[in-house]
This record gives structure tokens, sequence and C-alpha cells, in this order.
């Protein structure tokens, strides 16, 4: 993992306006739409339609990433709880998914709002041109006037190609459409400085300008028995959406006009501000959607340059190659104390770089017997710890 900042976080309430806002997504997650027996639950998901109708009314771009189909199949399908495999969640996705749909359009349909489903895996992430593809797809359903309803391709999708839940993918969403704004909708009111059910005097964390590891200490473990996400996922989408320069806004689903509220500023949730140093969609996609095929490990004085020069990576600042790669992967960049460093797309394969490493750039030709590049890593296909 790539941590890019540092971060404050304050308790106390501070005005925040988000009512510019044109184009927003919005995650709600299992828990606040299905009941524990898996069976969902209509009153919160027609309350949920209501909202995001009226927001887009109003003229903004509002897509929704919804979680819910395989609790929705568990429940369907008599189960007590979530299948333990693969093929038992595919099967449970493929009988929710259609059920979960049905029940969106429906509902978004009597107030005259047409919506699109979208299924997604990370291979439509992780290979640029399925990314770029995605992209143009959503933003023509934007054009249209539809609401997209999105959710992981959970009928199809493996542990290789799964996202894991659906937090991360409303982060790469929002960056993948430009949101300005990402409402992450669960069953807790935002973060806390301590576990509010354990510690009587936990207070609410208003807002959130940069997240470090005693921020992360601060999330709990997994969701409820029909979801996947905690805490902890749900700090790294806003990881992910702060250096897209989107916002994030962590709030009970439960609270009555949540999304309205948050829109108009009022003190409702946690927000996590955007980072400054907004990633161009490029370097967004090679940070947080590319497959990562390998290692290439550095020395300290390599390490040094690219961090505090922006230089770019040279064969004869690298130590060790780990994985096997093609030329156009994308690798880790590890430095001597085996921390990530960096993440780019590197122009030699893992064979080459082996054989080119700790060596001086002119002497690339004589020993492969051609140069394409001085570069293992160019800065312009890198993204550093910020």
């Amino acid at each position: 993992m790539i941590y890019f900042s540092r971060v404050r976080y304050v308790t106390e309430d501070k005005h925040r306006s988000l009512d510019t806002t044109k184009r927003i997504v919005v995650k709600v997650g299992s828990s606040s739409i299905a009941y524990s027996t898996g069976k969902l639950n209509l009153f919160q998901m027609e309350n949920l339609v209501r909202q995001l109708a009226d927001q887009h009314n109003k003229g903004r771009d509002v897509l929704l990433v919804s979680s819910g189909a395989i609790g929705a199949g568990v429940g369907r399908l008599g189960l007590t709880r979530r299948p333990k495999t693969i093929p038992g969640k595919q099967a449970a996705a493929a009988v929710g998914q259609g059920l979960l749909m049905h029940i969106y359009e429906k509902f978004f349909s009597e107030y005259g709002v047409t919506t699109g489903q979208v299924l997604l895996t990370r291979e439509d992430f992780s290979d640029r041109r399925r990314f770029l593809n995605a992209r143009n797809a959503l933003h023509a359903l934007l054009q249209f006037g539809v609401i997209p309803v999105i959710n992981e391709n959970d009928t199809v999708a493996v542990d290789e190609i799964k996202l894991g839940e659906n937090d991360t993918l409303s982060a790469l969403v929002a960056g993948l459409v430009d949101a300005e704004l990402l409402i992450l909708l669960s069953d807790v009111k935002g973060l806390y400085t301590a576990d509010p059910r354990q510690d009587p005097e936990a207070s609410l964390i208003r807002e959130i300008r940069e997240i470090t590891p005693q921020i992360e200490s601060l999330a709990g473990g997994a969701g409820s028995g029909l979801g996947t996400g905690g805490m902890a996922t749900k700090l790294s989408a806003a990881r992910i959406a702060a250096h897209s320069g989107v916002t994030t806004v962590l709030a009970c689903a439960d609270e009555k006009d949540i999304i309205a509220r948050v829109i108009s500023g009022e003190q409702v949730g946690t927000v996590f501000w955007p980072a400054g140093n907004k990633l161009e969609n490029r370097k967004q996609w090679i940070a947080y959607s590319s497959a990562v095929c390998g290692n290439i490990f550095v020395d300290q004085g390599a390490a040094t340059a690219m961090i505090e020069q922006g230089k770019s990576l040279l064969p004869s600042g690298i130590t060790g190659v780990e994985g096997l790669f093609e030329m156009g992967a994308t690798v880790r960049i590890v430095g001597p104390d085996n921390r990530e460093i960096a993440r780019g797309i590197t122009s030699y394969s893992s064979v080459e770089v082996e054989r080119i490493k700790g060596v001086q750039t002119g002497e690339i030709c004589r020993i492969l017997g051609y140069k394409d590049y001085d570069e293992v890593v160019h800065r312009n296909n890198m993204v550093l710890e910020l």
C-alpha cells in the first residue's frame, strides 16, 4: 500500500459546503438495504431512491454503487448466511442481482428516472483499454440523464479479479467519472476516536484532511454478516478518492434525508477532504487501478532521487527484481527498508531489468544488445509517495 500523506482530524463542528457539487457517487452497503435475514429492506431502498431522484431532479449527475446482490440471493435461496465458496457466492449473486436491480428500476421509475445496470470487476480497471471503455460508457449514461446502478460482477468474479468490496469500487468509480463527492452510506454515523459501543467517551470525528496509520488504527474489523466491508475499507476508499480530488463523506444511511443534509453542509458524518495534489487521470490508474505484476528493489540513492528530486528510475539504482513481468507492466518500487515508495509502468521486462540492474545507462546497449529507453521507469509513468 502506498501511503500518500499524513493526517489531522478535528472533532468540533466546522462549516462545510458541498452544495456546488455537480456529480456525486453514493455507495450503500448491504446492511443498509437488507435485513439480517438477507431479505431486502424495501422501505430503506425506497427512501434511498427518493433522495437520489431528488438530487437528479436538481440537475446533479448521480451514480449509485449498491451492495446487496449476494445478500438478496441469500434471502431468496433461503440460506441463513453468505456462502463461503466462490461458486456459492456466484450462485447467490446470479439470483440476487436481478432481484436487486428489478426493485431499483421499479422505485426509480415511480419518480420518472431511468436507470442502467453496470457490472464491473477489477479487470475493468486494471486493463487500461477497458478502463477507458468503462469511463466512456458511464459518461454516456450520465449524458442521457440515466442514473447508473453499479455493482461488482459477483456472478463471474473470482478472487484474482475481485475488488473485494464496494467501498473500493465506489472510490474507483468516483475517480473514473471525475466526481466531486463520494458519499459512503453505512450503519455507522462516521469515524469515532474509539469504538462507541465500548467507550462512552468516544467522539465523532467531524473532518479528516489526511490519513495516517494513527487514523487507520481507529478502524475496526469486518462489516456485518451480509457485507464484506468494515471501517478499514472505508478509510482505504477515502484515501483513493482524496487523491482523485474527490471529497468523501461517511454517514449513516438511517438518518433522515441524509444525502441532502450532507450536500447542504450540515454537520453529519465524517468528511474526508481531497488532497491538494490531485493525481492526473493516468496516474490515478497507475496508483489504484492497474494490476501490480512485480517488485523492483532500489538503493537509498535511487529512493532519494525519486522522492526528493522527482527523478526517473535508472538501472544504476536497482538492486533486485521480484516477479515475472513484461514491458509496460505496473510494478512496485521498493526502497532499502522494504517499504513501497512508488508505483509505475516499467520500460523493460523483469528478465531485462535483472540483467541491467546496477549498471550505468550507457551500459544497457552493451548488455542487452539494444537500448529502447534510458529509464527503467520514467517519472511520467510513476506515482511517488507524496
